[in-house]
């Protein structure tokens, strides 16, 4: 099984999904809510029943450097 699968495996019936403290408690915001064993699923805050994406730590880790350094 490759890493992609293993993130799949996860149920996150029971995950804590938070949003960021600049989302100032708005109803239109990304969650994110940490893997068991590294990783991390985002959904849309709208919508939270349609599938979430999930990134492994690494992936995560370059997108949020991407985000603070002003690349993305």
């Amino acid at each position: 099984m490759n890493g992609i699968e293993s993130l799949r495996d996860h149920d996150l019936s029971g995950a804590l999904w938070r949003k960021s403290s600049y989302s100032n408690g708005g109803e239109h915001c990304v969650e994110i809510a940490d893997l068991p064993g590294g990783g991390v699923a985002v959904r849309d805050s709208k919508d939270p029943d349609r599938p979430d994406l999930r990134y492994t730590t690494d992936e995560w880790n370059a997108f949020r450097s991407g985000v603070i350094n002003g690349a993305l």
